[in-house]
């Protein structure tokens, strides 16, 4: 047995209780104002792996505490629950889509090179695969990396990159060999400082406000053949293997974000009034809520199903994708529902449930769209 799998519920409650803190003290007052700016502060990353929250489940050896999974999303979970989504998506990204990668398909090399500084927060992740005409379908990219001697010439764009503003390292999906379909796919550790590389502007979104997510763009980026990741020519197939680990920190982020609108919004209806009693005691409201509190446990139940068939190397695609598309869903239906119960004011900015109703959106499609999710199921309970 592991350390990780020894992690009872006592020390998993006790990190949860020690994020919130963090959380509490150092996000709270602030992220009003980041979501005005558009952008978090570099600093707040540094700050964060001096708490210990970033890339938890990265072994000792890298500079992690070596836990499991399971621990390691009770970081964005709680960042979801307070509204913090903007937040959620960047820290899943450094640290449950990023690390992961370069832990599970990276040479020694690359691991000492980049994690040790991720936990840290000295590095900031960001993977690179969506381009502007590749988005779901990955065998559309046009960013090619060609063969110099020893290096590998990188040219094209990418966009829609969260972390795109501050990072450090990109997992960049490339084009190596455009004649062989999905095995002419490879994947580089791709070091930000190199000459050639350029960030665009931080692009204006509907939510996520103080989430950076940017254009990135190489031109003749000289990376050595040593920065493949996962070996010539998988890329395609080691980007299936990782996205269920992306799919499943989603899911519990979804279920996390739901449950803390429903608090947000049991606290705003019992407090109200109308007709001379609390909207809590009409019976429109309790269905509603009573409906919402249903549909996330019984979600949250497969989604902590799944984190366990992850952490025992038992996930499947469909599974992952199964959780990603009705979590997905139901936060987007909750955040709706939620917004209703808050009446004119739920229209208001300076409610929260406003901020969770424009977040909410985005779940749907990035980590891949509902659609995808539906296809993937339908595939495995249908065939081709």
């Amino acid at each position: 047995m592991t350390a990780a799998a020894q992690l009872d519920a006592s020390e998993i409650q006790l990190f949860r209780d020690n994020v919130r803190k963090f959380l509490d003290n150092e996000v709270a007052p602030n992220y009003e104002q980041w979501e005005k700016d558009e952008i978090l502060p570099r600093e707040i990353w540094t700050k964060m792996g001096e708490n210990g929250l970033l890339c938890v489940d990265v072994p000792e050896e890298y500079g992690g505490f070596g836990a499991n999974f399971r621990l390691s999303a009770v970081v964005v979970e709680e960042a979801s629950r307070m509204g913090f989504s903007a937040l959620a998506s960047m820290l899943s990204v450094h640290s449950d889509i990023v690390a992961p990668y370069i832990l599970h398909l990276g040479t020694e090399e690359q691991k000492q090179t980049w994690l040790p500084r991720m936990v840290t927060g000295e590095c900031v992740g960001a993977i690179g695969m969506t381009e502007p005409g590749a988005g779901s379908d990955l065998q559309s990219l046009k960013t090619k990396a060609v063969r110099d001697g020893d290096d590998f010439v990188i040219n094209g764009q990418k966009t829609f990159i969260t972390n795109g503003q501050h990072c450090d390292v990109v997992v960049l999906a490339t084009v190596t060999d455009p004649d062989a379909g999905s095995r002419g796919m490879s994947l580089f550790t791709v070091d930000t400082s190199l000459p050639g590389f350029a960030r665009g502007r931080n692009l204006e979104k509907l939510g996520q406000h103080c989430s950076d997510t940017s254009e990135l763009f190489m031109d003749d980026v000289r990376v050595g053949a040593d920065q493949i990741l996962g070996g010539e020519g998988r890329g395609f197939i080691n980007l299936m293997n990782e996205l269920p680990r992306e799919r499943l920190i989603l899911a519990l982020g979804c279920v996390a974000a739901c449950e803390g609108m429903i608090e947000r919004t049991v606290e705003y209806v019992t407090e109200r009034q109308a007709f001379g009693q609390p909207i809590s005691k009409l019976q429109n409201t309790r269905f509603t809520m009573a409906d919402m509190q249903a549909q996330v446990k019984v979600n949250k139940a497969f989604c902590l199903q799944c984190a366990d068939e992850y952490d025992r190397g038992e996930l499947t695609a469909v599974d992952a994708s199964t959780a990603k598309y009705t979590t997905s869903e139901l936060q987007s239906e909750v955040a709706d529902q939620c917004l209703q119960l808050f009446g004119g004011y739920g229209y208001m900015k300076e409610y929260p449930i406003a901020r969770d109703y424009v977040d909410a959106r985005i779940q749907r499609i990035y980590g891949g769209t509902s659609e995808i999710m539906k296809e993937i199921i339908a595939r495995d309970l249908l065939g081709r």
